[in-house]
C-alpha cells in the first residue's frame, strides 16, 4: 500500500506541474521580455539623439578620459563592463547625473564642478550605476509613462512624449526604495573598489544644507529625505575598517574641475 501511496503522489503531482505550466502563455511572455529589451534600446537612443540635439555635450579628450579614469576602477572592481556603459558629459549648471534606458548615463558639469573631492562624484555616479544594473531605470519608467507607451514610443515617439520621458529622468524621484537600494548599492561598489564612501554622504548632506545651492541641484531637490540618506550611509560604515586609495591627486581632480569649468564658458 506504501509503494501505490508514493506512485499516486509522484504521478499526481507530475500532472499538477504540467497542469500549472500548461496555464503560462510562454510565447506571450517572451513576446512582453523581447519588447522589453527592443523597447529600452529603442528609448534609450531615442532620449539620447534628443537631449545631443538641445545640449551642449563635452566632447573634450583630456575631460572624458579623465572621468573614464575615475569610473574604470569602480567598474573593474564590481565586475560592471566599462564598456556597457555610454557616458555622457553635458554643459549644465544643474548639480546633477541622470540613468536613461539602454545604459546611458549623463552627468551634468555642474555635478562634476560641484564635488569637493572624486570620492564625492564617484558615489554619485556609483548611484546612478546602480538604477542601471538593478533595472530602475525600466521600472520607473513603465511606472509613470506606462509599458505599452514606451513600446509604442520604440516604433515611432512624438515630441511631447519624449520631453514626458526626459522630463521623468531628470526632475522625478525614484521610489524612495529604490533609492536606499542605489544609496548602498553604490556604497558597496566604493567600499570593493577602496574608494572612501563617506565623502559621498558628506556631499548629499551638505548640498541639502545649502539653500542658495538649491536653486541649481536636482540632486536634491529630486532624491527626498537626503539627509536622512546621508546618515543612514554614514551609521552603515560606522566600525568598518574602511580602505581608500585616491584615483586622482587632489591637484589632478582640481585640475579636471578647472577645465571642466573652463569648457562649459
Amino acid at each position: 500500500m506504501k509503494i501505490i501511496s508514493k506512485a499516486i503522489l509522484v504521478y499526481g503531482g507530475f500532472f499538477l506541474c504540467w497542469f500549472l505550466l500548461a496555464q503560462v502563455d510562454f510565447v506571450s511572455f517572451f513576446e512582453i521580455e523581447q519588447n522589453k529589451v527592443f523597447a529600452e534600446d529603442k528609448i534609450g537612443d531615442i532620449i539620447w539623439d534628443e537631449i545631443e540635439q538641445n545640449e551642449d555635450v563635452i566632447y573634450d579628450d583630456s575631460i572624458v578620459s579623465t572621468l573614464d579614469a575615475l569610473l574604470l576602477p569602480l567598474c573593474k572592481a564590481n565586475n560592471i563592463e566599462r564598456d556597457s556603459l555610454k557616458v555622457h558629459i553635458v554643459k549644465n549648471s544643474q548639480v546633477n547625473a541622470f540613468a536613461m534606458p539602454d545604459n546611458h548615463l549623463v552627468v551634468y558639469s555642474g555635478l562634476i564642478e560641484a564635488s569637493k573631492n572624486e570620492q564625492a562624484l564617484l558615489g554619485v555616479l556609483g548611484h546612478e550605476m546602480a538604477h542601471i544594473e538593478k533595472n530602475h531605470v525600466m521600472k520607473k519608467l513603465s511606472k509613470e509613462i506606462g509599458f505599452s507607451v514606451l513600446v509604442s514610443m520604440a516604433t515611432g515617439a512624438n515630441g511631447s512624449q519624449i520631453a514626458k520621458v526626459v522630463n521623468t529622468l531628470t526632475s522625478s524621484a525614484y521610489d524612495r526604495s529604490l533609492e536606499r537600494e542605489a544609496d548602498m548599492e553604490s556604497v558597496r561598489y566604493m567600499l570593493k573598489a577602496k574608494i572612501d564612501p563617506r565623502p559621498f554622504a558628506d556631499f548629499m548632506y551638505d548640498l541639502s544644507l545649502d539653500n542658495e545651492m538649491h536653486k541649481y541641484t536636482y540632486l536634491i531637490t529630486t532624491h527626498p529625505e537626503a539627509e536622512d540618506r546621508a546618515k543612514y550611509i554614514l551609521n552603515y560604515l560606522k566600525g568598518k575598517k574602511i580602505k581608500s586609495k585616491a584615483i586622482l591627486s587632489k591637484e589632478a581632480f582640481k585640475a579636471f574641475k578647472e577645465n571642466v569649468a573652463k569648457n562649459r564658458e
